[in-house]
């Protein structure tokens, strides 16, 4: 296999890095522009609040001392002040809230507002919808509230996780140019490889089971008042995609290392010729004129299949036959 062959080994793993890193690109750009439709359907977790029901007779903690009023004045609050939006949809950097139009047949979302970035996000409802001075955050249901201290705890580290992926890919991206030359060059890839694909694995797995979770709690314990808490299909889509692309560019960077030679299959085969080749100033048999044709013609044979030039006695009139050479200058 020769240098083309060796380019077309690294081709494979080279376009499956550059799917994962565009991958996480879009991960990373969900919800940064308020006018693309595209970013902004690409959100982990989504809460609606467009259907919000303020009933102070709602017992939201059956057979618990939760102060159920000052839940209810909060809301209420954070309503009428037009705090509280329709929906709200979390990113990787930020959030976005919006309003929602409901015709006869479809429900149209405008998103209105996203929040600036800000690294290590997490998405604070209390904060969000403008429920700070209200004492809400201590009649929360414990359940409640410990998920969204988990929640705080783990997007720290999904976000650091997604960019250590992100930078591992653009790095294994550069180095891959290497790997057409030597297989070292794809031994470096695959290292580098190999690390992207964990942290990518690690942050989707981070990102999948937190927001499960936050969804979960949202639906279980803020369903009296029908806020509903979703997850971005669109967005887990995006990021497991690139986990697939990235282990599968790791499995192709190590199948270069262990296959993928890049020296040409000729090159053994020109050692060869020069090894048989005749050295300078070699004797050949030449015809007897003492001989029949065919004598001689089974002659030649015999002393090529030798590879000597040693005349063959005895041949013809008892062996005394004059066995003429010629010289040849090769």
């Amino acid at each position: 296999m020769g240098k083309a062959g060796r380019f077309a080994c690294v081709f494979v793993p080279m376009a499956l890095t550059v799917a994962s890193l565009v991958c996480i690109i879009l991960v990373g750009m969900g919800g940064t522009n308020k006018s693309s439709s595209t970013l902004n359907n690409l959100y982990f977790f989504k809460a609606d609040t467009s259907n919000i029901t303020l009933n102070s007779a709602i017992d939201i903690v059956p057979g618990t001392n939760v102060d159920n009023n000052l839940l209810h004045q909060g809301l209420q609050q954070a309503k009428s002040t037009l705090n509280l939006k329709d929906f709200y949809t979390v990113s990787l950097w930020n959030y976005c809230d919006g309003s929602k139009a409901n015709s006869s047949s479809t429900s149209v979302e405008t998103v209105e507002f996203c929040s600036p970035r800000q690294s290590e996000f997490w998405f604070n409802p209390v904060e969000v919808w403008g429920l700070n001075n209200t004492g809400l955050e201590q009649v929360f249901p414990k359940e409640l509230k410990d998920g969204l201290n988990a929640y705080q705890t783990a997007s720290k580290w999904m976000f650091i996780a997604y960019v250590v992926a992100f930078v591992a890919t653009a790095l294994e991206l550069i180095v891959g140019f290497f790997a057409v030359f030597s297989r070292w060059g794809s031994f470096a890839t695959t290292v580098v490889s190999v690390a992207s694909a964990l942290f990518i694995l690690a942050a989707s797995l981070t990102a999948t089971l937190v927001y499960s979770t936050l969804s979960s709690s949202f639906n279980s314990y803020l369903k009296p008042y029908n806020i509903h808490g979703s997850l971005g299909q669109s967005m887990y889509v995006t990021t497991w995609l690139a986990v697939a692309f990235s282990f599968g560019a790791a499995i192709f960077w190590l199948f270069s290392v262990c296959c993928c030679s890049g020296r040409s299959g000729n090159d053994g085969k020109k050692t060869k010729r020069v090894n048989v080749e005749r050295t300078p100033y070699t004797y050949e048999r030449v015809a007897s004129p003492y001989l029949g044709q065919s004598a001689n013609a089974n002659s030649q044979r015999a002393s090529a299949s030798s590879g000597s030039g040693v005349p063959l006695q005895g041949v013809g009139h008892g062996g005394k036959a004059y066995e003429p050479y010629r010289h040849e200058n090769v």
